[in-house]
């Protein structure tokens, strides 16, 4: 479907459905990937935001005042059916947007993805993930993992389109997803280090090929130090804003097993999506690692020397939100170990370094449809004549069951 494709209710029979992009990849793949599952036609809105917007956004509301607005998508009747969004930016624009259209008595509904920074009853659906830690809500739907837009009709049609490019390289093949520095973890030239020669190790053990692909989020400088470390056969993609030729979903789909940086929520649910074997990398080391560790461990795996020989400038970010995690509400923060956490527990994943448990299935992510399906229910007729309510969103107590057991 191409991007900015807008066909109306009226003459579709399909709500009008705007998907309001934010400035981070990872909340613009989930807000893809609902528009995608529900089947409906969209139109994308892109925005440009002045320097001040985080003080107009939270002292003004429902406003524009921190939108370039000669940069970005026109705001303009005919208004949605229903916003898509995700991020704290984008916020006030789908609240405005909302006000607009009640005054030409039109209901616009939104359905945010991740953590809203707004009152949660702004909202009539989020699509939350155990990270961000959220109340058990009517409107809140609790999904273990974010969603993706990993299907087999993607990943086949890359893989093909890029396997000609690779068959120099020996099989099976292992994709390397590199993502960056997120709260408490920093993808230093340490971790970079670490990843390069534990990558071309389980490749060794396999005589295969690493496809290494870094995103929007790896450090300049620690790219080079990865590849300095690599030893396998290895095709190297330095990501490249806007390029064409992207192949992420090419090596999903021409992996045989993958190796995902620890603090991306959203390439571990795509990678996992795809049903292989999953190695979660952990950025962090000793007591600030991202995997459960025994004391002797984390004594073992602490750097050795004196602090300044493995300090960077990101550290002092990672530091700072460490100590909000433990000093701050949960409400301004989140806990990605929450995810590791099922993805191991479930056996979808293992941290790198780990064996996979024999025999056992790799079971599919439930979490895309099932936000789909909240989403579609929403724009249903009312029954007539049913013998009970008809109930278009879970219980609260349904919902805890879900959030505690998947």
């Amino acid at each position: 479907m191409p991007d900015g494709m807008t066909v109306t209710q009226q003459s579709s029979g399909h709500p009008r459905v705007w998907l309001m992009m934010g400035n981070k990849a990872g909340d613009n793949s989930q807000v893809m990937a609902l528009a995608e599952a529900t089947g409906w036609p969209f139109e994308i809105k892109r925005f440009v935001f002045k320097p001040y917007e985080l003080v107009t956004n939270l002292l003004l509301g429902a406003n524009l005042h921190g939108l370039v607005k000669s940069e970005s998508s026109p705001l303009e009747a005919p208004w949605p059916d229903l916003m898509i969004t995700g991020g704290r930016r984008n916020e006030p624009i789908c609240l405005w947007v909302q006000k607009q259209a009640r005054k030409e008595g039109k209901n616009v509904r939104i359905v945010h993805v991740g953590r809203s920074w707004a009152k949660i009853e702004r909202f009539d659906l989020i699509v939350t993930t155990p990270q961000y830690r959220l109340p058990v809500r009517p409107n809140v739907l609790h999904n273990k993992t974010p969603l993706h837009r990993v299907t087999n009709e993607r990943l086949q049609a890359d893989a093909e389109a890029w396997a000609p490019r690779l068959d120099h390289l020996p099989k099976p093949h292992i994709a390397v997803v590199v993502g960056g520095s997120s709260g408490p973890y920093s993808f230093d030239k340490r971790a970079a280090e670490r990843l390069g020669k534990q990558a071309s190790k389980l490749a060794a053990e396999t005589g295969g090929s690493l496809l290494i692909t870094t995103s929007a989020r790896t450090p300049a400088d620690t790219i080079d130090t990865l590849e300095q470390n690599i030893t396998a056969p290895t095709y190297f993609y330095r990501w490249q804003k806007g390029a064409a030729d992207n192949p992420y979903f090419a090596f999903l789909g021409l992996a045989d097993s993958i190796v995902v940086t620890g603090d991306s929520m959203s390439m571990l649910a795509e990678a996992c999506a795809t049903r292989k074997r999953v190695h979660i990398f952990d950025l962090g080391e000793g007591r600030n690692a991202m995997r459960p560790m025994t004391r002797e461990e984390t004594i073992r795996d602490e750097p050795r020397g004196p602090f300044w020989e493995h300090w960077e400038l990101k550290h002092i970010r990672a530091w700072i939100f460490r100590m909000a995690m433990h000093l701050g509400p949960d409400r301004m923060t989140r806990d990605i170990r929450i995810v590791h956490k099922h993805l191991v527990d479930s056996g979808r994943a293992v941290w790198l370094g780990d064996s996979f448990p024999p025999g056992l299935p790799l079971r599919s992510l439930e979490c895309v449809p099932r936000a789909a399906a909240r989403v579609r229910a929403m724009f249903e007729p009312a029954r007539v004549r049913s013998p009970k309510p008809v109930t278009l969103v879970p219980a609260p107590a349904e919902e805890e069951e879900w959030r505690r057991t998947g």
